[in-house]
């Protein structure tokens, strides 16, 4: 803990009193151990901005770094609203100006308060890409784990692990590219996802339990005929799959890795994630002891794994030096450690785990480059 702030955090302990200063930890910590979809992870809802205008393909928004941020995007409304937008045609002032790809809920009208998200894609891998699938059931150790398979005609299978506050629609824009190289996907879910049996304790663990459901998963491929297993997750998801490739009775089956912003400096993302939301830095401090000792993580364990200690298949390391809540030092010292193994492709400007909406076709070609050697 940073001396100046644990200075700040002991006096707010002397002054609540230690019931209050436990129960106000315990509610900041809640934004990063227990994600919420409404919310989304590690930091508050994305800012409501309002539509000023609109014309055939395009949509003139307020002006703010989510919507000046370069890619592809999604704005949501109230009632079921969604549309997804482009480029960046025009910026003056207080006004961005988008070009607007489609409208597919909802009606959205000039005043309409919208929020801009990574979510291009809804649905399912039939309604969103018009690719046939299967929803199957992992069987894993508290339960059933619902998971999408998709078919392919390669005997390495790609299993796909979201990150925190989202679900399976996080794996939807990679899927046309594995589909197009034919390899067989499994987009998995985890303990504490809706429709999933709900942890102990009801807490996240930043893979240190999750990776069993993971594991099951990959335990699923092979029975299924897989004999290769490339893992890929985003944010704690691909620190779910970085958990799995050292801790798996399957790891020699593992094929390869690919880590869309990784958390891997478990105490700062953490501070960052509750700062974020609480705008304090004492309260993000707080918020740090409160997760450690809720989750009881071990922080020395989670370092050794996130440094590629325990690596022994080639990874792509995709990552934004621009990412507020996984530290971009924390990637570039995994790439530099393990560079017999670490590829790591920068993606600027781009927001934590939203790295293929930032630039759909520098990321879908690094993927595929990656992934054609392991097929």
């Amino acid at each position: 803990m940073r001396w100046g702030t644990a200075a700040v955090v002991a006096a707010a302990a002397a002054g609540t009193g230690a019931a209050a200063f436990l129960l106000l930890g315990r509610r900041v910590s809640d934004r990063v151990v227990r994600p919420d979809p409404a919310r989304g992870a590690f930091g508050p809802a994305p800012m409501k901005v309002k539509v000023h205008a609109l014309g055939p393909g395009r949509v003139v928004l307020t002006a703010t770094p989510d919507t000046l941020r370069p890619g592809h995007y999604a704005l949501e409304w109230g009632g079921g609203g969604h549309a997804v937008v482009g480029e960046v045609l025009d910026n003056a002032g207080d006004r961005v100006v988008r070009r607007l790809e489609r409208a597919d809920g909802g009606t959205l009208a000039v005043g309409t308060e919208v929020r801009v998200t990574p979510r291009v894609l809804l649905g399912d891998p039939r309604t969103a890409l018009g690719l046939d699938y299967a929803e199957v059931a992992v069987a894993g150790e508290l339960g059933d784990l619902p998971a999408w398979r998709t078919a392919g005609i390669r005997g390495t299978w790609v299993v796909l692990v979201h990150g925190p506050g989202v679900d399976r629609e996080q794996a939807l824009p990679v899927l046309p590219l594995l589909h197009a190289l034919r390899l067989p996907t499994l987009s998995v879910s985890y303990r504490g996802d809706a429709g999933t049996p709900a942890p102990p304790d009801g807490l996240g663990h930043f893979g240190e339990t999750e990776w069993q459901d993971v594991d099951v998963a990959v335990r699923y491929a092979l029975a299924q005929g897989a004999t290769k297993v490339v893992l890929y997750g985003w944010s704690v998801g691909a620190t779910i799959a970085l958990h799995t490739a050292a801790r798996s009775t399957w790891r020699d089956r593992i094929a390869g890795l690919v880590l869309d912003s990784p958390v891997l400096d478990w105490s700062e993302t953490v501070r960052r994630g509750t700062t974020r939301s609480w705008s304090s830095p004492a309260l993000g401090e707080l918020g740090t002891l409160a997760a450690q000792g809720r989750t009881g993580v071990d922080l020395a364990d989670f370092a050794r794994i996130a440094s590629g200690a325990d690596l022994a298949s080639p990874a792509l390391l995709l990552h934004s030096p621009d990412d507020p809540v996984a530290p971009w030092s924390a990637a570039r010292r995994l790439a530099e450690g393990r560079d017999d193994l670490v590829s790591l492709h920068p993606v600027p400007h781009a927001e934590h785990a939203a790295l293929w909406n930032a630039d759909p076709d520098g990321y879908t070609e690094a993927l595929r480059r990656f992934l054609t050697p392991l097929l």
